[in-house]
């Protein structure tokens, strides 16, 4: 049976996963594409259920039957259903509810010597997925809210992540609990501020850190920068006087990385 109306309960339940009380009440989360759900799958998530339209779909492989294996209620609509609930311009047919993501610190794992990024109250969905593809592509060993001023499951996060959100640990704190956590793993904390007195390029970030960038209006506040074990500045010569958050994080990443020799 193909689902031909907008109306239908089903549909109706998609679209209010669009809403974060509606992610947060229910636990779950969309994911939309194909290749992000391909990562997904890879990656372990077992999802809940699968929307998808063939005649939008322009890859055809064994996608359907994985996704049914790992769980899925398979669930076929029409392409004008497809694009109602669809978030992207140009949808490719494929559309997930998956179990929401858990950002409980406890699930994650940090190696002696390891690199965690910590984002404080950033709230654009794109910069966050930005982040997540830079923490994917430097093996980074997780992303970290502090406060989560957008929620992980956030659509938008999972599309400018390009599905990099399933194959990077990731979790929320607060800034007490989180500065706790950090100690009892030698992660010495590095925050980036325009007034910092030392270039990131001339700090010591080959040991254990965790990397912490504030909000896109406003930066890190004064408590992150208390905690602060080293404070650096991105050198800037031109008239803007601030990086986007997403490109400061990922040269300050790629330093600790050359830092470590893994750039060679």
């Amino acid at each position: 049976m193909v689902i031909t109306s907008t109306q239908n309960p089903r549909v109706r339940g998609v679209l209010a996963l669009r809403r974060r009380p509606e992610r947060e009440r229910a636990g779950q989360m969309l994911v939309e594409g194909r290749d992000e759900l391909a990562i997904a799958l890879a990656s372990g998530a077992r999802p809940v259920e699968l929307y998808h339209c063939p005649e939008l779909a322009r890859v055809t492989d064994d996608l359907l039957e994985r996704a049914v294996a790992a769980g899925a209620q398979p669930v076929e609509v029409s392409r004008g259903v497809f694009e109602r609930i669809a978030y992207r311009q140009a949808p490719d047919g494929w559309l997930a509810v998956l179990p929401a993501i858990p950002t409980g610190l406890e699930r994650l794992s940090v190696p002696a010597g390891g690199i965690v990024l910590v984002c404080e109250s950033v709230e654009k969905p794109g910069n966050l997925g930005a982040m997540l593809r830079t923490a994917d592509a430097a093996g980074l060993d997780a992303v970290i809210a502090s406060p989560a001023a957008t929620d992980w499951g956030n659509p938008n996060v999972v599309r400018a992540s390009k599905g990099a959100l399933f194959a990077v640990p990731v979790a929320e704190a607060g800034r007490d609990e989180l500065v706790a956590w950090l100690r009892a793993r030698d992660l010495a904390i590095v925050t980036a501020r325009p007034d910092a007195p030392t270039a990131f390029t001339a700090a010591d970030l080959a040991g254990g850190v965790a990397i912490v960038v504030g909000a896109e209006s406003r930066g890190l506040t004064g408590a992150w920068s208390r905690s602060a074990d080293v404070d650096v500045r991105i050198p800037m010569f031109g008239a803007v006087n601030s990086l986007n958050v997403a490109a400061s994080a990922a040269l300050l990443v790629y330093e600790a990385l050359r830092q470590r020799g893994r750039l060679a």
